[in-house]
C-alpha cells in the first residue's frame, strides 16, 4: 500500500498527499518488521535475564507459537524443563504447528530439554503448583472476552509454586490484567511499555509486559 500511494502521487495527475499517505504505510511496515524480526526477540532476552534463573527452574510458556520465548528460556536451562503449551492455530500465528516448533528446539540444540503439549489456555492440564515461572508473549490477546483472558492468568497462577513468577507480554489490556492478578490476591504486580522496539506498527499496537508472584 506504501509503495503504490507513493508511486500514484508522485505521478503527475496524482494527488500530493498521496505520498504522505503512502511514507505513513511503509513507516509503519518497517517498524512492524524490526520488531518482529529483532525487536521482541531483544525484549525477551532482556526480561528472562530479568528473572535470574538458577538454570534447574521448570517453566511453561502459554500460547508458545512457533517457540520465541520458549527455546530461549530452554537455552537458560540446562538442568530445568521447559513446557509449551498452545492450539496450534495458524489463524493466531502464521506457520503455527507444533512441529515447526519441534524443529526450532531442534535446531537450537534444546529439544532434550523441551516438551509440546496441545491445550487451551483457560483449563490448563497441568497440576497446581508444577511450575517456577510461567510466560506467554503475544498469546492471551487472541482470547475473545477479558473473562476469558483472566481465566487464563488464573491457571497461570494455579499451576504456579509459591513464590514463582509470571511474566506475561501482550498488546491489550494490560493494565486489566495487572488489576485482576493484583485483586486475585498476587504480589509484587507491575505493569510496563516495553517500548518502541515491540510496536507492532507504531505507538498504537505497543506491547507492555505484566509481571507477577505467586504468595
Amino acid at each position: 500500500m506504501g509503495v503504490v500511494c507513493v508511486v500514484l502521487g508522485a505521478e503527475a495527475s496524482g494527488p500530493p498527499w498521496l505520498i504522505i499517505v503512502g511514507a505513513f504505510f511503509l513507516v509503519q511496515a518497517i517498524i512492524y518488521l524490526r520488531t518482529t524480526l529483532w525487536g521482541k526477540f531483544g525484549a525477551w532476552e532482556k526480561l528472562l535475564d530479568d528473572l535470574a534463573l538458577h538454570g534447574d527452574e521448570q517453566l511453561l510458556d502459554v500460547g508458545c507459537g512457533r517457540g520465541a520465548v520458549l527455546l530461549a528460556a530452554a537455552q537458560r536451562l540446562p538442568t530445568g524443563r521447559v513446557h509449551g503449551i498452545d492450539l496450534w492455530r495458524s489463524a493466531d500465528q502464521s506457520g503455527n504447528d507444533e512441529s515447526v516448533t519441534a524443529g526450532n528446539a531442534e535446531a537450537e540444540g534444546v529439544a532434550d530439554r523441551v516438551e509440546l503439549h496441545t491445550g487451551d489456555m483457560t483449563a490448563l492440564s497441568f497440576p497446581d503448583a508444577s511450575f517456577d515461572v510461567v510466560t506467554s508473549s503475544l498469546a492471551i490477546h487472541n482470547l475473545r472476552s477479558l473473562t476469558s483472558r483472566f481465566q487464563a492468568l488464573d491457571e497461570a497462577l494455579r499451576v504456579l509454586r509459591p513464590g514463582g513468577k509470571v511474566v506475561v507480554a501482550d498488546i491489550r489490556s494490560a493494565k486489566n490484567y495487572a488489576e485482576h492478578l493484583r485483586g486475585v490476591g498476587a504480589a509484587d504486580v507491575s505493569v510496563r511499555n516495553l517500548g518502541p522496539g515491540f510496536w507492532f506498527g507504531g505507538p498504537w499496537q505497543a506491547t507492555s509486559v505484566v509481571t507477577a508472584t505467586k504468595p
